[in-house]
């Protein structure tokens, strides 16, 4: 302490032994003696205006000529601002600062109690295994992101900036002597040799493997998080993209994934992970079996419950009424990850729980309500495991109540086998969602009943994200819809809406007579999937022509043939953007 008792007596500022570290001018040293007296008084945080006041008087206002000093100070690190939002002070103008709180950095506070900065690093040494190797590499990554952190708040060559590179050098420098003296070879370090990793990919793995040791669900996974870490500028962030993008070294050699969220500005944003393989190469290395995989097309051979859906539209690709659109839109915005990560900090949710959402998609058939669900899950990087609720009495009479039981044990199953988290979607759930008998019932009805109490228990349990497709939400049982988080009505579209989806859907390369007229056909009421069949019945009509050519008049036939016939059109559905 006697370098900090000697600070505060001194007279003459500059003979002050820890002067020389400062690396200011008198006049900040100076108001740093000043707030370091009244911070032993306990008073940690000072208001800028207060502080000049008392140190310069306010006579005429000089004092602000002061307020490039306080500045300067918080560039080097040695003061902070006392707030929950902080200017970035590298883009601040000091009339900013005059309102503002500020009090002395835990650098500053360090430097007056040791008389320096600078702490002794341990002997070098060999490794004594590779947890203490990756101790010394996570603490690198520490120092990575301070770098970080004060690029974004103060100018790149402050003093701070340039401390943190000479511990960074100096720890680098010295696990590098530590590996050479290890005679064993170190799990991790062989890895990136074998892999040939550069520097950058190698801090972009450290961090990964750094969150998965953590178990927490930090922002080091998003990718401008990862990029910034390693970038010194604009243009190094640009640069540097390309080590994160599809086709980098780190996918293509399967060392790290990413999964993709949409954020709720409408973009998406990607969260990385180490692919589970290398993970556990490198988490247990002493295991000789290696943990693989198993993806799902593999195990979905062995059951014949699920139908494995790869989908291949996302949610801008599909056309939807206004109020569907903006409905399925806030629905991305509440399990987007920066959503749910709140929630987990708010208690709020389980951290390990991932997103848990039971929606129900109702409304017309052929309004795209199963399109939708395919497109949401490709949205949210997810495959679908769908099941046809349709089949359920013909398939498991006499064993409803085991076999509804077996449809979710299954998933479940399939999930924990792949390490996955599939969508599960029941479509046509009218069977298990509608309302129970009552009264004077039979045992058909008795069984019936029995099937969807067990599916209730099923959904207040449900763990993952589960859609269920219907016609009409009057005729759910209340008991099932208190169950769903969400309840998206799909409504049949419009005449501006008909009129884009003829638009999109009518085959770009496709020979037509001058009288097609689409603002015609868009005064049809049709939904999306009666659209896309009257195309499809049209092109199959007129291939067998002799003279092969698209006319009003063909449309119109198929038009009035389908609202005729008036049957399900909601398998037909494929009403995307082209």
């Amino acid at each position: 302490m006697q370098s900090l008792v000697n600070f505060l007596k001194a007279k003459n500022i500059e003979k002050s032994s820890i002067f020389e570290h400062l690396k200011c001018n008198v006049i900040e040293a100076k108001i740093l003696q000043h707030l370091a007296k009244n911070y032993i008084k306990g008073d940690d945080d000072t208001l800028v205006l207060n502080l000049l006041q008392d140190l310069y008087g306010d006579d005429a206002y000089q004092f602000l000529q002061y307020l490039e000093r306080i500045k300067s100070l918080l560039e080097l690190g040695w003061l902070l601002q006392q707030s929950f939002t902080p200017i970035k002070i590298s883009e601040v103008t000091p009339l900013e600062l005059l309102n503002s709180s500020i009090g002395l950095s835990p650098s500053f506070l360090k430097l007056l109690q040791y008389g320096t900065l600078e702490s002794d690093l341990p002997d070098i040494k060999p490794y004594g295994d590779h947890l203490e190797y990756l101790q010394d590499q996570f603490f690198r990554i520490e120092l990575y992101q301070k770098m970080s952190q004060i690029r974004q708040n103060v100018h790149e060559h402050s003093l701070g900036i340039d401390r943190v590179k000479t511990k960074l050098n100096l720890l680098e420098k010295r696990i590098e002597e530590r590996v050479s003296q290890t005679a064993e070879k170190l799990v991790l370090d062989k890895f990136f040799k074998q892999k040939k990793m550069q520097i950058k990919e190698q801090v972009i793995f450290i961090a990964l493997l750094r969150e998965e040791y953590s178990a927490t669900d930090a922002s080091l996974r998003e990718m401008n998080a990862l990029i910034e870490l390693i970038s010194l500028d604009e243009y190094e962030r640009i640069k540097n993209r390309s080590l994160l993008e599809d086709g980098s070294n780190l996918i293509n050699e399967g060392i790290i994934d990413y999964e993709e969220m949409l954020n709720p500005f409408g973009g998406i944003s990607r969260a990385f992970f180490i692919v589970d393989e290398v993970l556990q190469s490198i988490i247990h290395p002493q295991k000789n079996k290696k943990v693989r995989r198993i993806k799902l097309n593999v195990l979905i051979e062995e059951q014949d419950i699920f139908e494995l859906i790869e989908p291949r539209t996302s949610l801008e690709d599909v056309v939807l009424h206004e109020k569907t659109q903006e409905t399925l839109e806030n629905l991305m915005r509440q399990v987007d990850k920066e959503v749910v990560l709140r929630l987990v900090e708010w208690g709020i949710k389980d951290k390990k729980s991932g997103i848990d959402a039971r929606i129900i998609f109702y409304g017309s058939a052929g309004t795209g309500k199963t399109m939708t669900a395919y497109s949401l899950a490709k949205s949210l990087k997810r495959q679908v495991l769908a099941f046809d609720c349709s089949k359920i009495l013909s398939m498991y009479v006499g064993e409803s109540e085991k076999n509804v039981r077996k449809i979710f044990d299954t998933f479940y199953d399939l999930c924990e086998k792949t390490k996955s988290e599939p969508i599960l979607l029941l479509n046509e759930a009218d069977q298990f969602l509608g309302a129970r008998s009552s009264g004077n019932i039979t045992g058909s009805d008795q069984m019936h009943n029995q099937m969807q109490n067990i599916f209730l228990e099923q959904i207040e349990n449900f763990k993952g994200m589960l859609i269920a497709t219907t016609n009409l939400l009057e005729n759910i049982d209340k008991a099932f819809s208190r169950r769903f988080n969400y309840k998206i009505e799909f409504k049949k579209p419009d005449e501006k809406q008909r009129f884009k989806l003829w638009e999109l859907m009518l085959p770009a390369t496709a020979p037509y007579a001058n009288d097609i007229d689409l603002s015609e056909l868009a005064k049809y009421s049709l939904t999306g999937g009666q659209i896309n069949l009257i195309i499809k019945n049209t092109a199959y009509k007129v291939a067998v022509k002799e003279k092969v050519i698209f006319s009003q008049k063909d449309f119109i036939e198929e038009i009035s043939r389908e609202k005729n016939a008036n049957f399900d059109a909601e398998k037909s559905m494929g009403f995307l953007k082209k």
